[in-house]
């Protein structure tokens, strides 16, 4: 064996052995009654005194009952959670800025609440925007003094299907140390939709081809149905984004670096059919202040729409470790997205490429190029999800928090558990 490498499970390992998921194990953070209702959007942040805060949205749709955010806290590493608040903001996201922790509702419209004792009291919901919005936990960022997250706007009522091509991302800016609860203190950039972008969108005619998006015909502005004969309707609606992450690209030597730090990349999923693509825009600040969201080009002058991706066709979450100077990466594995929506088994949900079981992490150097870190955890039934999870950096871990299901869920969408992981030492899986 070469000095210095080690084997990943030992000597008598046998090459091709089984992937030995990194996070298997967890702690329940919240259960669900499966009649009353699923639970959605998992958000954790970890403070600089070892505290975990997360957050997550208590549907009880079921029940015809308005859905709550629980807010719960844990003091020794994840192991125990005390619920601290509930309230009724809709679906957010939590972040830190100095010594506050803030959670942003979306809905109808935006709203936020501040805690300045490390989670243990929150304050009163304060309006930021009128309008329709929408998000998931996805990640922030700080950069030249503020705070950037993205959100996505509802910005035309076309669509009559899921209305994802309706959807606009807008880069949210904060300035760093202000009190984020008062509008004033926010920017908001300018907005495209992605109905407005491709000639031939609302013509069902689509001028894009040549990699197979899109992979199912369209039926704008309805949903395109696949199939209906063992009794699961299976449709897809017409293209569109959503769960915007954001990053700030810092390496000199990359094509999209902005020397002067004024450009923010703007990564979605891509709701195409296909999978392994995430959709792409990016935001310049301006002189004046304001942020003029735009389409990225490569050196041919080429527009860059979509973006290669591991699992970028379902929600994924990055992060950026200024210690590795790396991008990591946590997702979704699609492993079955060719076979046909006829022949689907019915415990799959949707469609062929909505695979919600297998949740992986990557990490990259460019927000291009991703390599595999692992499965973080997995299961082996279609129907019991390990997805949409958020995570933060916790020493030299990482911290994950899950929206899961056993075989109590009612789907593998409305899953009934989130779910604590840790992947320790993670920055030893970089190669």
């Amino acid at each position: 064996m070469l000095a210095g490498v080690r084997p990943a499970y030992g000597i008598d390992t046998p090459t091709g052995a089984p992937i030995r998921p990194l996070a298997q194990d967890y702690v329940i953070v919240a259960e669900a009654d499966p009649k009353i209702g699923p639970l959605f959007n998992p958000s954790i942040v970890a403070l600089d005194d070892g505290r975990l805060v997360a957050a997550y949205l208590v549907s009880k749709k079921y029940a015809k009952l308005p859905s709550e955010q629980h807010i719960a806290t844990s003091d020794d590493g994840g192991k125990t959670w005390q619920l601290r608040h509930t309230d009724s903001i809709g679906q957010s996201r939590l972040f830190v800025d100095g010594d506050s922790i803030y959670s942003l509702g979306s809905g109808k419209s935006l709203r936020i609440i501040r805690s300045t004792d490390d989670g243990e009291t929150w304050s009163a919901p304060s309006l930021i925007a009128t309008g329709r919005w929408h998000q998931s936990a996805t990640n922030y960022i700080h950069a030249n003094g503020n705070i950037y997250l993205p959100l996505e706007k509802r910005i035309h009522n076309d669509i009559d299907a899921w209305p994802v091509g309706d959807f606009a991302p807008v880069l949210l800016r904060g300035r760093s140390g202000t009190d984020l609860t008062r509008p004033e203190n926010w920017t908001f950039a300018s907005e495209l939709a992605f109905a407005d972008l491709i000639p031939g969108y609302r013509e069902n005619d689509p001028d894009l081809d040549w990699f197979g998006v899109p992979f199912y015909p369209s039926n704008y502005p309805d949903s395109q149905l696949l199939d209906r004969s063992s009794g699961v309707i299976r449709s897809v609606a017409p293209m569109g984004w959503l769960e915007t992450n954001v990053a700030q690209i810092t390496d000199p030597n990359h094509y999209w670096y902005d020397p002067e730090g004024k450009t923010f990349h703007l990564l979605m999923r891509a709701h195409t059919g296909g999978t392994g693509y995430a959709a792409l825009l990016k935001v310049v600040e301006q002189e004046d202040g304001s942020m003029l969201t735009e389409l990225e080009k490569v050196p041919s002058g080429r527009t860059q729409l979509f973006l290669p991706l591991p699992g970028g066709q379902m929600r994924f979450h990055i992060l950026y470790d200024e210690e590795t100077e790396l991008y990591w990466l946590l997702g979704s594995q699609a492993t079955d997205s060719m076979t046909r929506a006829d022949r689907l088994p019915a415990a799959r949900f949707g469609t062929p490429n909505n695979e919600r079981h297998r949740m992986v992490l990557h990490f990259s150097k460019n927000l291009v190029d991703w390599c595999f870190a692992g499965v973080v955890a997995m299961t082996d039934a279609p129907d019991q999800t390990r997805h949409y999870a958020s995570m933060a950096v916790d020493g030299d871990d990482l911290v994950i928090l899950s929206r899961s299901g056993d075989e109590r869920a009612h789907s593998a969408h409305n899953g009934n558990l989130i779910t604590f992981h840790r992947v320790k030492n993670f920055r030893d899986l970089v190669y």
